[in-house]
């Protein structure tokens, strides 16, 4: 690809995941980044030192970069709206970190700014089109060969709220709300509805006690209802040892995800329902992953909606919906009644 032909880019954020975003634009060979913003200074210059990339020491210089197409948000998930809202009105393209934003609000402000601004919003959940595992779970259950699918379970945890120091706004509900269910749980959301369509209604119970310093949710477990009819949990802990493992059951077969700790790098077994019960033990197989796997999956699909039309996946309205399924299981842990979730189209 010829320089012309790069999106010119800034970016928000040095530090955290931002490091992961850099590396995957440059991997992608889509984008030129430009010159980048950080809230505090001393790692900004530090990256100047080392790249040829523009220090701005506010967000309102960066935006004012000549030449400048679209901006990379890599923020904490409380600055996403306000700094994504700024950049359209300013006629940037945005591709912004999950979570989308923190409340309804946010969401609403966002798709407003998007639609006066006309331009391209792509959200940075995982392109499941172009992850093995999700494609070859999605095709086996298209195609049928697990049955009817009764059920599945998704965990995902890690002790990261460990580390939530008193002030930062991750220990804030207003501001991260469901703690696990919105740090990670969104992921998990986003998946689920590639498996499974748009979501119903959210049942949840949350504890908020185990680490003292935060007012977020320690522990969430949700019992999620789809349109399709589809039920299951999804359990979200921010305060035990790293498990991302998801089993989805039907009549005929099962699939079994483990993000981590599977024999030899496998990730992905199957076991079929026997066709009679006799005692013995039915074998968990390894599946042969379909598709082709590409980490920069989301940024293309931003590049070609910005160059050629259309809509990224995943859109804003893709993140809106993840972040709606936590609003609504927070809303459901403090009423004690099922919440249905918000469908946005």
């Amino acid at each position: 690809m010829s320089n012309g032909d790069r999106m010119k880019v800034g970016m928000v954020g040095v530090r955290a995941f931002a490091v992961k975003r850099r590396e995957l634009l440059a991997e992608s060979g889509l984008f030129d980044l430009m010159a980048v913003y950080n809230r505090t200074r001393e790692p900004l210059d530090a990256l100047a030192r080392t790249e040829d990339i523009q220090p701005c020491y506010t967000y309102e210089e960066l935006l004012d970069v000549p030449g400048l197409e679209a901006v990379v948000i890599s923020s904490g998930a409380s600055a996403h709206a306000e700094q994504t809202i700024a950049a359209l009105d300013k006629g940037l393209h945005v591709f912004v970190e999950k979570p989308l934003c923190s409340s309804f609000e946010e969401i609403e402000a966002m798709r407003a700014a998007q639609q006066r601004s006309g331009k391209v919003v792509g959200v940075a959940h995982n392109h499941h089109g172009h992850d093995t595992i999700s494609v070859t779970i999605k095709n086996k259950i298209d195609r049928g060969e697990l049955g009817e699918i009764a059920t599945f379970e998704k965990t995902t945890a890690h002790s990261g709220g460990l580390l939530i120091e008193p002030g930062d706004w991750r220990g804030d509900p207003g501001k991260n709300p469901g703690g696990m269910l919105f740090q990670c749980g969104v992921h998990a959301f986003h998946e689920l509805m590639y498996y499974f369509g748009p979501l119903d209604e959210i049942g949840a119970t949350m504890r908020y006690d185990v680490h003292k310093a935060t007012k977020t949710a320690d522990v969430a477990v949700c019992h999620v209802r789809f349109k399709c009819g589809v039920l299951g949990t999804l359990c979200a802990y921010h305060v035990t040892p790293y498990r991302h493992t998801l089993n989805i059951y039907g009549t005929k077969g099962a699939l079994y995800r483990d993000d981590r700790f599977f024999d030899e790098g496998t990730r992905l077994l199957m076991q079929r329902v026997p066709e009679s019960l006799d005692g013995s033990k039915e074998p968990q197989l390894p599946a042969e992953l379909e598709g082709e796997k590409d980490e920069c999956g989301n940024l293309r699909s931003f590049y070609k909606a910005v160059r050629e039309g259309g809509t990224p996946y995943p859109s804003l309205i893709d993140g809106a919906r993840a972040v709606a399924a936590v609003f609504a299981a927070e809303e459901s842990a403090r009423t004690g009644q099922p919440v249905k979730v918000e469908t946005y189209v």
